[in-house]
């Protein structure tokens, strides 16, 4: 069987895994990502990753022929160049990552978003797998997304579709005031239902115990009223942006995924609540459902746009 590297790269750690071409993640490891050290340190870090996984590859007689790399910055998946970027990575706008990847490598190299992969692996062997459309939001440190459609994720014509936290929410809003945003713009969805947005609503409040979102849960768990106020409101708001996506774009599922849609029933039962009340009527039986993936899932989807390079590279050697 033919086998592929996966890789995720975020801001803070880069995943790896040999997938075979079905799919399973035969092996995996991980590094820290030096993301103030510049693009270079960065690549550098990446490859040295990928040489350990051709290195076990060969330890199992495993053929390894190709790289798909996921990449936190909006990926120009055609040319495999960062079109930019947050200051998450230094100097990471620009970064031809493909070409500098199979240069240090020796594998030829696909990229894609890092949420757009995450979407893609949820799609084939996750939650959404076996369905035509997917759906898939990411509710986290940010809010993301991906629509997969056919096998294939929608990335857009200027490669940016996905950044669903990027679009106004009535929640967003404080004494008729928009809130910033971390995009630089403000009334966003981002800016009231990520975990930091929670976790900032809740010092607003008047809270001072919890110091990060999983406190705020764990307080409001407990009925704190500030806590429980502030998960509300990001639940609700979070539910309102999904229902009103789900109105757009009809998938025939929603694939919830990141950390709050794991946090327990206080935050997913008021999201799904408020997604449900924005539903049309033709979409009332919509199943709204967690993410089965975990940290494999960008993993994968690059796997999967790795895999899909085979046909052209085993051409190049009729």
């Amino acid at each position: 069987m033919r086998h592929v590297i996966g890789i995720d790269l975020g801001g803070t750690k880069t995943a790896g895994g040999i997938v075979d071409g079905g799919g399973n993640v035969v092996f995996s490891s991980s590094a820290a990502t030096p993301a103030q050290s510049g693009a270079a340190a960065v690549l550098e870090n990446t490859a040295a990753l990928v040489r350990s996984l051709q290195g076990e590859a060969l330890r199992r007689s495993l053929r390894v022929d190709a790289l798909g790399i996921g990449s936190a910055g909006v990926i120009d998946s055609g040319r495999g160049v960062v079109v930019s970027a947050t200051d998450a990575i230094r100097g990471w706008a620009g970064t031809a990552l493909t070409a500098e990847l199979s240069a240090l490598t020796g594998l030829p190299a696909a990229a894609l978003n890092d949420v757009h992969a995450h979407a893609l692996g949820e799609s084939w062997l996750g939650a959404g797998a076996g369905v035509p459309s997917v759906l898939f939001i990411g509710m986290g440190t940010g809010v993301g997304g991906g629509y997969v459609l056919d096998g294939e994720c929608i990335e857009g014509a200027s490669f940016t579709a996905g950044h669903v936290g990027h679009f106004a929410s009535p929640f967003a809003y404080e004494a008729g005031e928009p809130l910033a945003c971390s995009c630089g713009g403000s009334g966003h969805v981002e800016a009231v239902a990520s975990g930091p947005a929670i976790h900032a609503l809740y010092r607003r409040l008047g809270g001072e115990s919890a110091a990060d979102t999983r406190g705020v849960y764990r307080l409001a768990a407990d009925g704190d009223p500030a806590a429980s106020e502030a998960l509300r409101r990001g639940a609700a708001a979070a539910g309102s942006a999904i229902g009103g996506l789900a109105n757009i774009l009809d998938p025939a599922v929603v694939v919830v995924g990141g950390g709050l849609a794991f946090a327990g029933p206080l935050w997913w039962d008021e999201m799904e609540s408020h997604t449900r009340r924005e539903l049309l009527p033709p979409l009332a039986a919509l199943r709204i459902v967690p993410a089965q993936l975990g940290t494999t899932a960008a993993i994968r989807g690059a796997a999967r746009r790795a895999l899909n390079l085979l046909p052209a590279i085993e051409g190049t050697h009729v």
